[in-house]
C-alpha cells in the first residue's frame, strides 16, 4: 500500500479548516480559561509554536486537535524519534497516574493533546479505576478522533478484541470518530498492499492510514493531522464526555439487568460445599447478589488479576518463546523450592523442563510485611474472647483481597499455556508428559470461551507399552499418541460433589502419582481461576504384567468443573468415549441435568455412575449400567469396585478413540488448522510425506538419499585408507586413492536430487523461519511415524535372535548353528540401521549434496538453489535449537568441509561467539541424551530405535545477563553414540570408541563421564577409552576437564558409600592410566598425572531416572536434583575455563578429526589453531625487532658520525642503552598489550615468557653488535689517520701554492685564458711530483691471492682442475659431501644390504655414502662459516681502509680452526685437505665482488691522482677568485662548501637508503610480513621464472638464494620507484641537509659575535653543530690558512650563495646506478633486510632440504614446515636402485611399513623418524596427504633435468604418479596460497 495514495480513503468533503474549527473547538471545550483575550488568541494562531516564548504558554493555550491513542503497544516503537507519542511507553500498572496529563505535541505547525491509551484495553479487564480515569479524560478534553494502532496486514483476534473493548467502553457513537493506524516496520511491506478491504474495517468506516513502525517520518504524520481534520469536518462535532457518560450509563444499566436476571446463586455454590474438585468451601450465607458482584465480572476480575500477578499481563497477545526459557539464565541455575510470586512461571518452567514433576506445588515466599503482620498477630499477650477472635479471623479472612491468595498451580499452568507460543505449548505438553500428568485436551480460552483442541501439542509424544496376546506373547507398542487408537473412559460430573473426581482417577491409573490434580495436591488453593470447563488427558500404559491395572492402553478424559455448564466439551466426550463415568450427588429429576443423564442412560455406550451421597457398594443395574457409593467408604475398595466396572465395560465395547478424531467435531479451534504457520507447515510437511512410495524403507533410502548410501560410505572409507597406508604403498597408491575419491565425488555430483529433496530444499528456502520450525518438527514426527511399524519388527526380530545366540552360547555351542545365527543377527543389525529415516539423513544428504559440489567445484544441474546456499539452511536450524550431525555414526565419518561451511554460516548470522563446548561420553542406553534433555531442555532422540549414531551438536543460548557472569555466549552440546554398542559389534570395535571418544574428549571444553550403575566390567571397557583418550590431549596440549556421573545408585544419600564409591573409581582411573599408558607409551603413574582431577567434587552420584517402574513410572525428582546439582557444577567450572571462539571451534573440529584419520592421534595432531597464532606472533616479534632495529641504526649512523669527527673516543653499551630505551619501552608496551588482548590470547600466552626473552635477547644482540661495528670505526680512524693525514697534507700544500701563485699573477685576472694555461701547468708539475713520492693504489686480485695462499699451506700444492679460472665449482651445491671425507676406521663397518622398500642418498658405486645426518652436519658446518666470514669481511671495512692480503690470512685461519674443532667432536669422519681448500676458494669466490667494490671505493676516495683529480675544479675556482683579488671570507666559505659536499654526499645516501628500507619493509609485497612470506614469493619467483639452476642454488643453499633474492627485489624497487620514492627523498633529506647547515651557520654566527671570538671559535661551533649528521670537523680544515677571516656576515652569506650549487652537484649525479655504487655497504638496504629477515633458524629438513619456519634462531621447540617437498629433489633414492624416490616426507611417515637408512648400519621406519638420530629428533613432521600441488607440479616440470643432476631415475618404485601431470603451474602458485 502506498501512503501516498491513502487520500481516497475518505470522501471528498468540501470546506476549510481554520480559525473557524478553532474557534468553534474552544467554544465547546469545558475548560474555561477566563485570563485568555481574543488578541491572545489571535497571537497564538498566528505564531510558531517553536517559538520558545510562545511555547511558554502551552498549558494556557487550546489545543488544534485532540487525539486518543489505542491499539495494540506492541505495533508502536516508542523512542525521542517518534512524533506523535514520543519515548515514554503507556505503564498499565500505574495507569491512573500516567494518563492523567494528555501529552501535548506539536505536529505539522498543529498543536495536538495526544490522549495515550495505547494497551489499555487489555489493562481495563482488571483495574476497576479505569473507568474513572477516562471519564476524567474525556470529560476535561473533547476528542477530534480515535486512533487504534493495529500491525499492518489482517486484523488479528487481539486486535477485534480491543476494538470491540473500544466500542464497549465509549459507545456506539465512538465508530465515526475512529481511524485505523496501520504500521510497518519495512517500507516494502506497504509496498506490496495495495488495498486493504475487511469486514471489521468497513465496521469503523473504511478509515484508515499508514505509517512505519516508529511514527518518525513527518511526511506520514502531516498526512495523518490532515485526515483527521477531513474527519472532523466531515462529523462537524468532536467527541465528548456527555457521549462517554451516556454510554458508561447504559453499560451499568445493561449490568444491572444481568445480574438481576439470576438474583439467587445456586445453594450449591454459596454453601460449605466443594463447587469444584479442588475442594475450596465458601463460608458465605444464601442472599441476592446486587449489580456489584455479578459473578461474570468477578471471574474476569479473578483471571485479569492472575495474569498481573504472574507478571503475564498482555501475553495472550505477545506470547511467550520456548526460546526464552531454553536459554541459561540466573533462575536456570537454581533449584529453590520455593520462590517470589513474580518468579512463579520461570520457576514452574524451568522445573519442568528438567521433568521435576514438583512444579506444580511450589511454595510462595512471604513477603516481609506481611509474613511480620502475621508474627505480630500471633504474638499478642491480650486476653480476648473465643468467639470475637473467631469471628474476626472470618471477617479478615473475607476482606483479605485477591492479591493475597495463593495461586492455585493449574492456574500456573494453564496460564502459561495459554500465554504461550505454539513451540513452548508443545515444550510443556511434552513435558508433562513425561512427569506422566494428564494432558490439556479441550481448552476453553479464559475470556472468549472458545474451545480449543491443541493437537498440534500431542504430536511430539510417543507412548510405549506391552501387552499379552492369545499365546500369553508380550507384545511390545510404541506409537505417536495422537494416532494411537485406544479405549477412552470419560469423567464428569453434574452439580457439586464433595469427593475428588480426580483422585479417583489417579488411583485407576498410578495411586503412587497424581496424574491428575486435585483438591488434597500439595500445593492446593481455595480458588482456581483457569480450570472450569478445561478437558485433561492421561493414559494407562500396562507393561505386560500380571499386575496391570488394565490389559491394554487406556485413555482417560477429565471434565474439570459442572458438565451441565460445558454442554460443547459433554458432547464430545460422550461421544467419543468408551465408557462414561459420572460423578453426582445423587439423581433428582428436578435437577436440571436431569435430560442430559437420561439421555446417557438410554445410550447403548457403557455409563458407570459414582454417587457422593450414596454408600451402597458397585452394582450393575443393567447391561453396561453400573452404579457406585461413594459415601463413607474407603478409597481403595471405591477404586477396585470402579477398575472392575470399568474393565467389565471396555470387554464389552468395540469403540476405540483417537486423539487425531476430536479435530472433526465443529465449533472448536483446532490449533495446527487455525495457525497459519503452523497449518503451512504441516501442509508442506505432508506434501513431502507424500512424494515417499511405501515400499522397503531401505530402498527408499537409497533412492530419495543416493548421496549419502554407497558413495559416501565409499569416499569415507577410501579417505581412512588413504590416511592409514598399508605396506609398500608408493606416492603412485596415494594419487591413485586420491584420484579414486575425486571420481567418487564426481559420480556423487551426478546423481540425481530427488523430488523429495528438492522439495525440502525449496520449502526451506521460501518460507519463513517459524514455519520451517513447524515445518520441521512435523516432518520429524511424521517420519517417526512412517519407520516406527517396520523399526518395531525389526526391534522384535532382532530381539528373538539376540536370545537364541544368547543361549547357544551359554551352552558353550560351537556349532555352525551359532555362526549362522551370528551372521543373521549381522544382517538384521544393518537393517535396522539402514531403516533408520529422519531429518538428520536428510539433512546429511544435503551435506553430501554441498560436499560433492564443493569438490567438482560447480553447482548440481537439477539443483533449484546454488550449493553455497545450502550451509545457511543448517546453520538457521542450528540457531533455531534444532542438532546438527558433527560425526556421521553410518560412516563414522566426519563431513569436515560440510562442517567448516555450517559454522563459517553460523558465524555470518550470529558473529563470532564465545562457546563453551560440553561432551558426554558413555556406555549405550546410559542415560546421556536424557541427562542433557533435562539439563538443558533439549530433544535429542532417546526413544526406542532412535538412539543417537555418531555425534551431534546443539546451541544453547546464554542469556545476556549471563553472559557477563560466564564470559561466554552459548553452550555448544555435543552429544555421542554408546559405547560398546551391542546391535553394532559386528561394525563397531574399540578402534571406533577410541576415535569417537578421543574426538569429543578433544573438542570439548568439558566432557561428561556417564556411567550407568556400578558395573565395574562396563566401567573398565569406558574408563580404559576415557583415560586414553584424555592422556592424548595431554600429549598435544589440550587441557579439557571431566566430570563422571554414576547413574542408577540406589542410595545415593548416604556418605560412607559415596566415599567408598569414589575410591573404587579413583583406583579404577589409576589402574586404566597405567593400562593406556603402555599402549600410548606414557609414563603416567595415576590419572592425576593425566588431568587435573578432584575426586571429591568432579564425581557425582544420580539416583534412579523413574520413581518406580516405567511405563507409568514419573521421573525421580532427586534425579532431577542430581541434574541440577551438576548443571551448577558444570556452569561453575565453565566460568573459570577459557572459551571457543566458534571460528576456532571450527579449526578444531578439522584438527582433530584430520588427526584421528591417522592411526596414531598424538603423532599426527597438528594444532592449526596453535600454529596460526604462533605465525601471528612471529609476524608481531619481526614488528618488534624491526622497531629495535631500525631506531638503532639512526644511533649507530649518529655515532658514527661523531667518531669520525673526533668528537667521541669511546663508545659504552651503556650508552646505547639510553638511546634505545624509549623504543625498548614502545616494544615492551607493544608485546604487553599483544599477550592480553589478541583473540588469541589464551593460546598466545604459552610463549609470552619465552618471547620476552628472546626479544631481550635481540636487544642485546643488537646492542652488542653496534658496539662492535663503533668500537671498529673507532680502530680503524686511528689506524686511517696517516691516510688522512696525507691527504689534508696534500690538499692544504696545494691550496697554499695556488694561493701564492695567485698573488703571482694577480695583475692578470681577466686573462682568462693565462690563467688556466698557468694553473695547468702548476697542477701538472705538482702531481707528478707525489706521484712520484707517492706510489698510487694497485688493482687487486683476491683469486690469485687465494691459491697463493692456499699453495702456501699445502706446501706447492695446485688446487683441483675445477678450480681453474671460470670454472662454476661451487661447495655450497655439492650434491654430497662423501668425497670430501675419510671414516674413521673404528667406526667403519660393513654396509648393509638394502631392500626395495628403504631409501637412502649417496652416490652409486663403491665409494662409502655418508649419512643423511652426517650430511646435515657437514652442510650445517659449511653454512656457519659462510655466515660468520660475511660478517668478518664486513669488519674489515675495506672501503675505509683498502684491502690487505692479511684479510685472507685472517679468513683462511678462521676457516682451518672451524674444520679442526668440526672433526675433534663426535663424528666417524676426517676431512681430506680437499675439503679445507675447496670452503676456503669457494667463500673466498663468493666474497670476490664484495672485497672488489668496496677496494675500488677506498681507491677512488685516496688515490692521490683519482682524489686529486677530482679536486681540480675546485682548486682552480679558489685561484681564480685570490686572482680578483676575493675576501678571505668569502673564499673561506667556497673552501668550506667544498669540503662539505663529500660528507654530505655520504649523510645523503645513507639517510635516503635508511628511509627507503623503511618504505621498501611496508611497500613490497616479497619483504613486509616475515620470513615464510619471504619464502612464499621466492618460490613465486622461481616458477614464473622456470630456471632449474636456481631451483637447485635454493634448494641447497637457500640462504644465498634468499640474499640474492632479496638484492634483486631492492634493486627492482629502487629502479621501479627513482623517480617517484627515491629521488624525492633524495631531495627531500638534500633540503633538510642544506636548511641544517645554514642553521648550524647562522648560530655559529651570532656565537662569535656574542663572545666576540675569531674564526677558530665560528669553525668549532660550526662542526660541533653539524658532527651528528656530517662527517665533518675542524681537521678538514687544518691545512687551510684562515686567520685573517674577519667578516663572519660575509661568511655565513657566501656558504648561502654556494651551498645550493653544491647540493645541486650532488643531485646531478644521483641515478639508479650511482646510489647502489655510492652507498655504504653496512648502510645498504639489501642488507639491512636481509639482517632483519634472515635472522632466523636455516636448519633443513633431513630429508626434502625444506627450511624450518621459524623466524627465530636456536628457537625452542622441534623444526617444522608448512609443506615438505618430494623428498627425490635432495637426492633421495631407493637403496640398491638408481631409482630417484617420489615419497613427500608427510606421506611417507604416514606408512606404518616404509623403512630409510639415516646411515649404513641403521634402518628405521620411517614413521619413527625421531629415533634415526639428533637431526632427525629435533623436527616435527605429521602425517598431511594434502595434494602440494607445487612440488608436484615442480617434479613434473624439471624431471629432466633432476635426473640428469642426480645421475638417477624417476623409474620402478619412484615412478611419478600420472595425477602429478595434471597440476600446472598456475595450481602451483595457487596452492603456495593456502599453504603458507
Amino acid at each position: 500500500m502506498d501512503t501516498s495514495e491513502e487520500t481516497d480513503c475518505f470522501p471528498a468533503i468540501e470546506g476549510h479548516y481554520g480559525k473557524d474549527y478553532t474557534n468553534q473547538t474552544q467554544n465547546k471545550s469545558n475548560l474555561e480559561v477566563d485570563n485568555l483575550t481574543e488578541s491572545k488568541q489571535k497571537s497564538y494562531e498566528e505564531s510558531d509554536l517553536s517559538d520558545t516564548d510562545s511555547y511558554r504558554s502551552i498549558d494556557l493555550i487550546f489545543p488544534n486537535l485532540t487525539i486518543v491513542s489505542a491499539g495494540n503497544s506492541t505495533a508502536i516503537q516508542f523512542g525521542k524519534e517518534n512524533i506523535l507519542l514520543g519515548e515514554k511507553q503507556t505503564n498499565i500498572e500505574n495507569a491512573e497516574i500516567s494518563r492523567i496529563v494528555p501529552l501535548q505535541r506539536e505536529i505539522s505547525e498543529r498543536h495536538v493533546s495526544v490522549i495515550n491509551m495505547t494497551g489499555l484495553h487489555e489493562a481495563e479487564l482488571y483495574l476497576d479505576s479505569v473507568d474513572h480515569l477516562i471519564g476524567q479524560l474525556i470529560n476535561e478534553n473533547e476528542i477530534h478522533a480515535f486512533i487504534f494502532v493495529v500491525r499492518l496486514g489482517q486484523f488479528t483476534d487481539a486486535d477485534k478484541m480491543g476494538l470491540e473493548w473500544l466500542q464497549r467502553v465509549f459507545g456506539d457513537k465512538v465508530l465515526q470518530f475512529v481511524m485505523i493506524l496501520f504500521t510497518y516496520e519495512r517500507k516494502e511491506e506497504c509496498d506490496t498492499i495495495k488495498d486493504i478491504k475487511d469486514p471489521v474495517l468497513e465496521k469503523y468506516g473504511g478509515k484508515y492510514h499508514t505509517c512505519n513502525k516508529m511514527m518518525n517520518n513527518p511526511s506520514e504524520m502531516r498526512k495523518l493531522m490532515k485526515k483527521i481534520e477531513r474527519l472532523f469536518d466531515k462529523n462537524q462535532q468532536c467527541y465528548t464526555g456527555v457521549m462517554f457518560n451516556a454510554a458508561l450509563k447504559e453499560r451499568e444499566n445493561l449490568k444491572t439487568s444481568e445480574c438481576q436476571s439470576e438474583p439467587i446463586i445456586n445453594k450449591e455454590r454459596m454453601e460449605d460445599t466443594t463447587t469444584s474438585e479442588t475442594g475450596e468451601k465458601h463460608d458465605v450465607k444464601n442472599k441476592d447478589f446486587g449489580p456489584d458482584q455479578c459473578l461474570q465480572k468477578e471471574e474476569t476480575k479473578y483471571k485479569n488479576l492472575l495474569c498481573r500477578r504472574l507478571h503475564l499481563e498482555g501475553r495472550q497477545y505477545n506470547k511467550l518463546r520456548a526460546a526464552d526459557f531454553l536459554q541459561i539464565t540466573s533462575c536456570s541455575l537454581q533449584s529453590n523450592e520455593s520462590c517470589a510470586e513474580e518468579e512463579l512461571v520461570q520457576t514452574f518452567l524451568q522445573k519442568l523442563l528438567m521433568m521435576d514433576y514438583r512444579a506444580r506445588h511450589i511454595d510462595i515466599k512471604k513477603g516481609k510485611e506481611q509474613d511480620h503482620t502475621q508474627r505480630r498477630d500471633k504474638n499478642s499477650e491480650n486476653e480476648g474472647d473465643i468467639f470475637d477472635d473467631v469471628f474476626k479471623d472470618v471477617y479478615l479472612f473475607n476482606k483479605r483481597t485477591n492479591q493475597s491468595e495463593r495461586i492455585h498451580p493449574m492456574d500456573v499452568q494453564m496460564a502459561v499455556f495459554y500465554c504461550a507460543d505454539g513451540f513452548l505449548k508443545q515444550l510443556l505438553v511434552t513435558k508433562l508428559s513425561q512427569c506422566q500428568y494428564a494432558l490439556p485436551l479441550l481448552v476453553p480460552d479464559p475470556f472468549t470461551q472458545q474451545i480449543e483442541f491443541p493437537l498440534w501439542t500431542f504430536r511430539q509424544i510417543n507412548k510405549s507399552w506391552k501387552i499379552r496376546n492369545t499365546n500369553n506373547e508380550i507384545i511390545s507398542r510404541n506409537q505417536p499418541i495422537y494416532k494411537a487408537e485406544t479405549p477412552m473412559v470419560s469423567f464428569f460430573r453434574f452439580g457439586s460433589v464433595s469427593s475428588s473426581k480426580s483422585q479417583l482417577m489417579n488411583s485407576l491409573i498410578n495411586e503412587k502419582h497424581n496424574t491428575f490434580f486435585h483438591r488434597n495436591c500439595p500445593g492446593s488453593s481455595r480458588t482456581r481461576v483457569l480450570m472450569d470447563g478445561l478437558v485433561e488427558i492421561a493414559w494407562f500404559c500396562p507393561s505386560g504384567k500380571n499386575t496391570d491395572k488394565f490389559n491394554d492402553c487406556v485413555a482417560f478424559c477429565n471434565l474439570h468443573g459442572d458438565a451441565g455448564d460445558h454442554e460443547k466439551q459433554l458432547q464430545i466426550l460422550t461421544e467419543m468415549a468408551s465408557v462414561n463415568v459420572v460423578l453426582l450427588p445423587q439423581l433428582d429429576r428436578n435437577d436440571k441435568s436431569a435430560a442430559i443423564i437420561q439421555n446417557l442412560y438410554r445410550n447403548r455406550k457403557p455409563l458407570i455412575f459414582l454417587f457422593t451421597e450414596d454408600e451402597s457398594a458397585g452394582n450393575e443395574m443393567k447391561k453396561g449400567k453400573f452404579k457406585i457409593g461413594l459415601k463413607d467408604r474407603s478409597q481403595s475398595a471405591v477404586s477396585e469396585e470402579l477398575r472392575r466396572a470399568v474393565n467389565e465395560c471396555l470387554s464389552e465395547s468395540s469403540s476405540t478413540f483417537r486423539l487425531e478424531d476430536v479435530s472433526k467435531h465443529s465449533d472448536i479451534r483446532v490449533d495446527d488448522e487455525d495457525d497459519e504457520d503452523c497449518r503451512r507447515g504441516r501442509e508442506a510437511a505432508q506434501q513431502m510425506m507424500s512424494l515417499l512410495e511405501k515400499k522397503d524403507l531401505t530402498e527408499i533410502k537409497e533412492s530419495v538419499l543416493p548421496h549419502q548410501g554407497k558413495l559416501w560410505h565409499q569416499w569415507s572409507q577410501k579417505n581412512k585408507e588413504l590416511h592409514r597406508p598399508r605396506a609398500e604403498e608408493t606416492e603412485m597408491d596415494i594419487s591413485r586413492k586420491q584420484t579414486e575419491m575425486k571420481k567418487i565425488r564426481k559420480q556423487q555430483h551426478e546423481s540425481d536430487v530427488n523430488e523429495f529433496m528438492k522439495f525440502f530444499i525449496k520449502e526451506m528456502n521460501l518460507d519463513p523461519a517459524n514455519k520451517n520450525i513447524y515445518f520441521l518438527k512435523l516432518l520429524e514426527i511424521l517420519l517417526d511415524e512412517y519407520i516406527t511399524a517396520d523399526l518395531s519388527a525389526i526391534h522384535n526380530k532382532y530381539d528373538e535372535k539376540w536370545s537364541i545366540v544368547v543361549r547357544l552360547k551359554e551352552n558353550n555351542d560351537e556349532s555352525e548353528q551359532l555362526k549362522a545365527k551370528q551372521t543373521e543377527l549381522e544382517r538384521i543389525s544393518e537393517e535396522l540401521q539402514a531403516a533408520a529415516f529422519g531429518l538428520e539423513h536428510i539433512m546429511r544428504e544435503i551435506s553430501q549434496i554441498y560436499e560433492s559440489c564443493s569438490s567438482v567445484k560447480k553447482n548440481k544441474k537439477d539443483l533449484q538453489v546454488h550449493f553455497s546456499s545450502l550451509p545457511s539452511l543448517a546453520a538457521e536450524m542450528m540457531i533455531s535449537g534444532f542438532p546438527l550431525e558433527l560425526m556421521d555414526g553410518d560412516a563414522a565419518h566426519v563431513p569436515v568441509v560440510w562442517i567448516s561451511a555450517v559454522l563459517d554460516d553460523l558465524i555470518q548470522k550470529l558473529g563470532d561467539q564465545r562457546v563453551f563446548v560440553l561432551s558426554v561420553l558413555g556406555i549405550q542406553s546410559s542415560g546421556k541424551s536424557t541427562m542433557l534433555n533435562a539439563m538443558f531442555g533439549l530433544q535429542f532422540a532417546v526413544s526406542a530405535g532412535r538412539c543417537t549414531r555418531g555425534a551431534f551438536m546443539q546451541l544453547v543460548k546464554v542469556s545476556d545477563e549471563m553472559k557477563t557472569q560466564m564470559n561466554f555466549d552459548y553452550i555448544l552440546v555435543v552429544d555421542t553414540e554408546g559405547l560398546n554398542a551391542v546391535e553394532l559389534a559386528g561394525r563397531s570395535s574399540r578402534h571406533h570408541d577410541n576415535e569417537l571418544a578421543t574426538f569429543v574428549v578433544g573438542l570439548g571444553n568439558m566432557t561428561l563421564i556417564n556411567i550407568f550403575g556400578e558395573n565395574p566390567s562396563e566401567m573398565q571397557d569406558i574408563l580404559q577409552i576415557v583415560v586414553q583418550a584424555f592422556m592424548r590431549m595431554k600429549k598435544v596440549k589440550l587441557n579439557p576437564r571431566c566430570l563422571f556421573v554414576h547413574q542408577n545408585v540406589s542410595d545415593i544419600t548416604a556418605g560412607e558409600k559415596n566415599m567408598e564409591g569414589r575410591r573404587r573409581l579413583q583406583e579404577k582411573l589409576d589402574k586404566m592410566t597405567k593400562l593406556a599408558a603402555e599402549e600410548e607409551v606414557c609414563d603416567a603413574e595415576c590419572f592425576s598425572d593425566v588431568i587435573r582431577f578432584d575426586v571429591q567434587n568432579d564425581v557425582k552420584y544420580f539416583a534412579h531416572l523413574w520413581e518406580g517402574n516405567p511405563p507409568m513410572a514419573p521421573p525421580n525428582p532427586d534425579y532431577c536434583e542430581n541434574i541440577q546439582e551438576l548443571k551448577k557444577t558444570i556452569m561453575s567450572h565453565a566460568a573459570k575455563t577459557d572459551k571457543m571462539m566458534l571460528t576456532r571451534l571450527k579449526v578444531c573440529i578439522k584438527d582433530l578429526w584430520e588427526a584421528l584419520l591417522n592411526e596414531r592421534f598424538v603423532f599426527s595432531f597438528r594444532n592449526s589453531l596453535e600454529i596460526s597464532a604462533y605465525r601471528k606472533l612471529e609476524t608481531e616479534y619481526s614488528k618488534w625487532s624491526w622497531s629495535l632495529r631500525s631506531a638503532m641504526i639512526e644511533t649507530e649512523n649518529k655515532l658514527h658520525n661523531k667518531i669520525e669527527n673526533e668528537a667521541i673516543h669511546e663508545v659504552e653499551e651503556t650508552d646505547l642503552q639510553r638511546e634505545l630505551k624509549k623504543t625498548s619501552e614502545e616494544v615492551k608496551k607493544s608485546m604487553s598489550a599483544f599477550f592480553e588482548k589478541d583473540t588469541d590470547a589464551d593460546i598466545l600466552i604459552q610463549w609470552k615468557t619465552s618471547f620476552e626473552i628472546k626479544i631481550k635477547d635481540v636487544q642485546e644482540n643488537i646492542l652488542r653488535e653496534t658496539k662492535r661495528k663503533l668500537n671498529e670505526i673507532l680502530q680503524q680512524r686511528d689506524l686511517k689517520k696517516m691516510i688522512d693525514a696525507q691527504r689534508t697534507h696534500h690538499e692544504n700544500t696545494l691550496y697554499e701554492k695556488s694561493k701564492k701563485l695567485a698573488l703571482k699573477f694577480k695583475d692578470k685576472a681577466n686573462d682568462v685564458e693565462t690563467l688556466k694555461k698557468e694553473f695547468d701547468l702548476f697542477w701538472k708539475q705538482y702531481v707528478k711530483k707525489i706521484i712520484t713520492d707517492i706510489p698510487p693504489i694497485k688493482v687487486i686480485d683476491i683469486m690469485r691471492d687465494i691459491k697463493r695462499l692456499l699453495s702456501e699451506i699445502h706446501q706447492g700444492c695446485l688446487p683441483e682442475d675445477h678450480r681453474k679460472e671460470g670454472s662454476e665449482y661451487n661447495i655450497f651445491s655439492v650434491l654430497s659431501f662423501s668425497e670430501h671425507v675419510i671414516f674413521k676406521k673404528s667406526t667403519k663397518k660393513e654396509m648393509r644390504d638394502g631392500v626395495n622398500d628403504a631409501c637412502r642418498t649417496g652416490t652409486s658405486g663403491s665409494t662409502q655414502t655418508v649419512s643423511p645426518e652426517d650430511e646435515a652436519q657437514i652442510r650445517s658446518l659449511v653454512t656457519d662459516v659462510a655466515q660468520q666470514t660475511d660478517r668478518m669481511i664486513q669488519s674489515f671495512n675495506i672501503s675505509k681502509m683498502g684491502y690487505n692480503i692479511s684479510y685472507i690470512q685472517q679468513l683462511t685461519g678462521y676457516i682451518k680452526r672451524r674444520v679442526k674443532e668440526h672433526e675433534g667432536g663426535a663424528v666417524k669422519y676426517k676431512f681430506k685437505k680437499q675439503f679445507f681448500m675447496d670452503l676456503v676458494y669457494s667463500i673466498c669466490k663468493r666474497a670476490n665482488k664484495i672485497i672488489t667494490d668496496q677496494h675500488r671505493l677506498f681507491k677512488e676516495a685516496n688515490d692521490p691522482v683519482l682524489f686529486l683529480e677530482r679536486k681540480r675544479e675546485e682548486y682552480y675556482s679558489v685561484f681564480q677568485k685570490y686572482c680578483h683579488g676575493a675576501a678571505s671570507a668569502a673564499i673561506f666559505g667556497e673552501i668550506i662548501c667544498q669540503k662539505l659536499k663529500e660528507p654530505i654526499e655520504q649523510s645523503v645516501y645513507k639517510k635516503t637508503a635508511r628511509d627507503l628500507t623503511d618504505e621498501i619493509r611496508s611497500n613490497c609485497e616479497s619483504l613486509n610480513g616475515n620470513r615464510s612470506n619471504l619464502e612464499k614469493h621466492i618460490l613465486k619467483t622461481l616458477a614464473e621464472e622456470e630456471e632449474f639452476d636456481k631451483y637447485m642454488n635454493y634448494i641447497h643453499n637457500p640462504r644465498d638464494h634468499f640474499k640474492s633474492f632479496i638484492r634483486d627485489e631492492v634493486r627492482q624497487y629502487i629502479t621501479d620507484k627513482f623517480s617517484v620514492s627515491v629521488l624525492p627523498k633524495m631531495k627531500e633529506n638534500i633540503k633538510l641537509l642544506q636548511q641544517k647547515i645554514m642553521k648550524a651557520a647562522c648560530e655559529s654566527t651570532e656565537h662569535v659575535q656574542v663572545n666576540r671570538g675569531d674564526v677558530g671559535l665560528w669553525l668549532k661551533s660550526f662542526t660541533q653543530k653539524l658532527s651528528d649528521v656530517l662527517i665533518f670537523s675542524e681537521k678538514d680544515l687544518s691545512g687551510v690558512k684562515h686567520d685573517d677571516v674577519d667578516d663572519f656576515n660575509l661568511l655565513e652569506d657566501v656558504i648561502r650563495q654556494e651551498l645550493p650549487a653544491t647540493m645541486s652537484d650532488i643531485c646531478r649525479i644521483f641515478n639508479t646506478k650511482t646510489f647502489p655504487v655510492n652507498l655504504d655497504y653496512m648502510f645498504r638496504p639489501d642488507e639491512i633486510l636481509f639482517d632483519h629477515l634472515c635472522q632466523c633458524c636455516w636448519v633443513q629438513c633431513p630429508f626434502c632440504y625444506a627450511i624450518c619456519t621459524s623466524t627465530i634462531e636456536n628457537h625452542d621447540g622441534d623444526h617444522s614446515v608448512s609443506f615438505h617437498r618430494v623428498i627425490g629433489l635432495s637426492g633421495i633414492y631407493y637403496s640398491n636402485t638408481e631409482n630417484l624416490s617420489a615419497h613427500i616426507c608427510t606421506s611417507a611417515i604416514a606408512n606404518s611399513n616404509l623403512y630409510f637408512y639415516p646411515n649404513e648400519s641403521q634402518k628405521v621406519l620411517w614413521r619413527n623418524y625421531r629415533t634415526a638420530g639428533e637431526e632427525y629428533a629435533k623436527w616435527s613432521i605429521t602425517p598431511d596427504l594434502s595434494e602440494l600441488p607445487y612440488w608436484k607440479w615442480f617434479v613434473c616440470r624439471f624431471q629432466k633435468d633432476l635426473e640428469k643432476h642426480y645421475s638417477k631415475k624417476f623409474e620402478g618404485q619412484g615412478k611419478i604418479p600420472d595425477e602429478w601431470t595434471k597440476f600446472s603451474k598456475q595450481d602451483a602458485l595457487e596452492s603456495l596460497d593456502k599453504y603458507i
